[in-house]
């Protein structure tokens, strides 16, 4: 499915302001037909926050848009997050995604490596000054990596982008919105493709991409 998308944004299941609900619905006013809800889990939550969920998605779809359940597997040890990631998609997870190696956190070394060779997962947030060899494995294994809106984590934007091209890797374009204010439109996702290094062309095609291709990792 293409459209407007959003891989990575959060409710009150976690760190987020809105309701899953209320953030689903600025989504659809704001023209998105794809929005995965990836709420913060360790293994104290991950089957409990997808559950929860998964009750919203009849919700979602009268607003016309198609929910995808979903977590963002956080500061977790590297070595966990594989079983967690597994965990999560039989559990019922869409979507899973890895809170990536940022410049603004105290991710463990070693996370994006782990993300980036794990057949669960689908994104890598933020990756922050991600190597070229784990590029590399996420390319190889289909995940995909993020540029992000968010402030402080979106400061590697340029190289990201810049590592991609290099290695292959897909790219997405997501907010991860915690809050009102954070929810992109169109013309801003455009910019923030540009202000990470694409050209026109490519930000033209990550901002429109067929979601169930990143999915089928």
């Amino acid at each position: 499915m293409s459209g407007m998308y959003d891989l990575h944004t959060h409710s009150i299941l976690s760190d987020g302001e809105m309701l899953p609900i209320e953030l689903i619905r600025r989504m659809a006013v704001s023209g998105y037909t794809t929005v995965a809800i990836t709420d913060h889990v360790d293994n104290s939550n991950t089957t409990s926050v997808i559950s929860t969920l998964k009750r919203v998605q009849a919700s979602a779809a009268l607003f016309g848009v198609r929910l995808l359940c979903g977590v963002e597997i956080t500061h977790v040890p590297p070595s966990l997050i594989a079983d967690l990631a597994q965990e999560a998609k039989d559990a019922g997870a869409d979507i899973v995604v890895v809170h990536g190696e940022t410049p603004v956190e105290p991710v463990a070394p070693g996370t994006n490596r782990a993300a980036c060779s794990c057949g669960y997962v689908n994104v890598l947030a933020h990756p922050g000054l991600i190597t070229p060899e784990d590029a590399r494995l996420a390319a190889k294994n289909r995940v995909a990596l993020e540029i992000t809106s968010r402030g402080g984590h979106n400061r590697t934007n340029g190289h990201v982008a810049m590592v991609a091209r290099e290695t292959g890797c897909q790219l997405v374009i997501d907010s991860d919105a915690h809050a009102p204010g954070d929810i992109l439109d169109q013309h801003a996702k455009f910019i923030v493709a540009r202000g990470a290094g694409l050209n026109e062309a490519e930000s033209t095609q990550v901002i429109s991409l067929n979601i169930d291709q990143i999915l089928s990792s």
